[in-house]
């Protein structure tokens, strides 16, 4: 076997290797699924945490939905941490923040220092949207990422051989250069999905799309640009966020507030924090989705 050839699967076998362990330490870290404990009395505002790369729709989701449901809590604050993520994952957390603020209950986004792209299309669907000065937000766009492999696989004397059905089969391939043909194919995916996100935009924050067109080039902004260009409703902390929801739901006086728990696992009682956070390493890693309303940073 050829040193090169042998080198190649010594990496392979790292890599891996290295996915299996950090699969193994995921399943200890616990993930993002949070409780709340909405017993005892009291009007209740309950905080909603997306934090990371947005990969799953489905804790988030599952969050809101049981918000949604309680009577105590009368509002509910999101709190957008996240450079955004997976088109089809955004649009379903914004889906079920949009249907929430329209008929149940009001839904408040406080920005983080970074609320971007996803991050951003998320938030179009709460009833006000509320960010820090400094926060960094907008990053309206699609990208689509596609490694390439093919110059490495020549040098290591190695090659794909690929049965398809149609041209485009194997487009995005990581062992052949894309094609014209394949360039032409994936923009017209990227924007067609660029079309929905502008038009979320335009719809919810009353913005012309002409006018949107002109800063919606995938540039980001901050806290106080974005409130000059419409992009969201007022300027203010967590704390901030929290009063206007609670007056959006009818409390009198101080609410009380609900913080989501996430149960500890043994990973976490050792470690610390450090392997409950692996999750966004894992879907960085091991499910990246092609199209992504993500900032690049």
């Amino acid at each position: 076997m050829k040193k090169s050839t042998k080198i190649f699967f010594w990496i392979l076998g790292i890599i891996i290797l290295g996915g299996i362990v950090v699969a193994i330490l995921i399943s200890s870290g616990g993930g993002e699924e949070e409780n709340y404990s909405l017993n005892g009395p009291g009007q209740k505002v309950a905080i909603v945490n997306l934090t990371g790369t947005i990969m799953s729709s489905r804790d988030i989701v599952s969050n809101l939905q049981t918000l949604a449901e309680n009577k105590s809590v009368k509002a509910i604050v999101l709190r957008v941490d996240s450079p955004g993520g997976g088109v089809a994952a955004s649009q379903e957390i914004y889906e079920e923040v949009r249907s929430i603020s329209d008929t149940v209950k009001p839904i408040v986004v406080s920005m983080g220092s970074l609320a971007a792209s996803g991050g951003y299309y998320v938030s179009c669907g709460a009833t006000r949207i509320v960010a820090d000065p400094g926060t960094i937000t907008g990053s309206i766009g699609v990208i689509a990422e596609f490694p390439n492999w093919s110059k490495l696989m020549t040098k290591l004397g190695l090659q794909m051989d690929v049965i398809k059905s149609g041209k485009f089969k194997d487009s995005g391939s990581p062992f052949r250069p894309m094609t014209k043909a394949d360039e032409k194919y994936f923009q017209g995916v990227v924007e067609n999905s660029f079309g929905q996100f502008l038009n979320v935009v335009a719809k919810d924050r009353k913005i012309p799309l002409e006018k949107l067109r002109k800063f919606a080039d995938g540039r980001v902004f901050t806290g106080e640009q974005a409130l000059k260009l419409g992009l969201i409703d007022t300027l203010g902390s967590f704390e901030d966020a929290i009063k206007i929801a609670a007056s959006l739901g009818g409390i009198k006086g101080k609410p009380l507030v609900v913080e989501p728990r996430r149960p500890r696992s043994l990973a976490d009682i050792l470690f610390g924090d450090f392997f409950s956070k692996l999750h966004i390493f894992e879907s960085d890693f091991l499910e990246q989705p092609i199209l992504q309303y993500r900032f690049e940073h």
